[in-house]
């Protein structure tokens, strides 16, 4: 992804979260996806596809059980 691209979907993430604490990059991986932190912690990867001339972003997070509060 062009630094360009990273900064609008930082952008985006901040105003659609609310927090200006999510931060893209630093670089772009060479699978041409980027890391997504939130206050300096990893919480998960975006992808770029473009299919057709249309390009679109996934947002991967995994969560892992023992991160998860007790059940109630």
């Amino acid at each position: 992804m062009k630094p360009s691209e990273v900064a609008r979907l930082q952008r985006y993430l901040r105003d659609k979260f609310g927090t200006e604490r999510i931060v893209l990059g630093p670089k772009t991986r060479k699978d041409g996806s980027v890391e997504v932190s939130l206050g300096g912690e990893f919480i998960g990867i975006i992808y770029r596809d473009e299919e057709d001339g249309e390009v679109s972003y996934a947002f991967h997070m995994a969560i892992m059980e023992m991160d998860l509060p007790p059940a109630a």
